[in-house]
């Protein structure tokens, strides 16, 4: 008898949301296993985005695209952290992220950790298009296995891309790759040395070179962290630690202050 290898299942999802002045929600689609929420804010938009999947794996396909629309102020974060699990060989999971600002509006792009286990592969590209005076927070953590599971990434993809954009001018780029024995790439002391977990934020504003100082006074002298200003209105920080937890305890304070206090609830339950 012979034995037939059974296709593995796919999921797939996309969400479109844009949010206009007054708290209001503007277009609003859903579709597959990509949905959203909206917590209660007040003159913001909160979009939670909930992957009913229960997380991502080779030949999954997630697209999200979310604007805000002149004058307007969306926030848009996730349910929980994100897991990208173990992935048949050749087969690559993917999540594409359109965002937009229009002029004079307020963009926060703050997703709870993507968590990566043994043998996932996950590639995401992220791209945000800001109108002149528009300002912008992102935050983009990554956790390299549980540490507190004993969990070691001998194996894996992890492919991401970071594109910010004003006026069709590139403000900054990001890329990162990581493939096969991702714990010791980022053992070396050029890399991570030794980290399990890091993350990226950005902040576009006329405060920028504030927030940087403010950041950087306010950061542990033990912490493998850093801000710098790469224009007059663009703040760069990159954090690493140990593991989630220890990035969490980096991080929040962090973001309460570049946020105005303003992080979604779902970062503290």
């Amino acid at each position: 008898m012979s034995t037939l290898r059974r296709a593995q299942p796919r999921a797939e999802g996309a969400a479109r949301v844009s949010a206009r002045t007054g708290g209001r929600i503007g277009a609003l689609r859903m579709s597959g296993a990509l949905k959203l929420l909206f917590p209660r804010s007040r003159g913001t938009v909160q979009a939670m985005v909930v992957n009913s999947a229960g997380g991502i794996t080779g030949g999954d396909r997630f697209r999200l695209e979310a604007e805000a629309e002149a004058g307007a102020a969306l926030s848009v974060t996730t349910q929980a952290c994100e897991r990208a699990y173990r992935a048949q060989p050749g087969e690559v999971g993917e999540i594409a992220v359109r965002l937009k600002a229009g002029a004079g509006a307020v963009l926060h792009w703050l997703p709870q950790e993507t968590i990566l286990f043994q043998a996932c592969a996950l590639r995401r590209r992220l791209r945000v298009e800001l109108e002149d005076d528009a300002r912008l927070l992102l935050c983009e953590p990554v956790v390299f296995g549980r540490t507190a599971m004993g969990e070691v990434l001998t194996e894996g993809l992890f492919s991401d891309r970071v594109e910010i954009f004003r006026e069709d001018e590139r403000l900054f780029t990001d890329a990162t790759r990581l493939e096969g024995d991702i714990a010791a790439q980022l053992a070396g002391p050029a890399t991570g040395a030794g980290s399990r977990a890091m993350a990226l934020v950005v902040h576009v504003g006329g405060d920028a070179e504030h927030q940087r100082d403010a950041l950087r006074a306010a950061l542990p002298e033990s912490a493998l962290a850093g801000a710098s200003l790469i224009a007059q209105d663009v703040m760069v920080a990159r954090f690493l630690a140990p593991d989630g937890f220890a990035l969490r305890q980096l991080l929040m304070p962090a973001l309460d202050r570049l946020s105005g206090n303003t992080l979604p609830r779902s970062w503290r339950l």
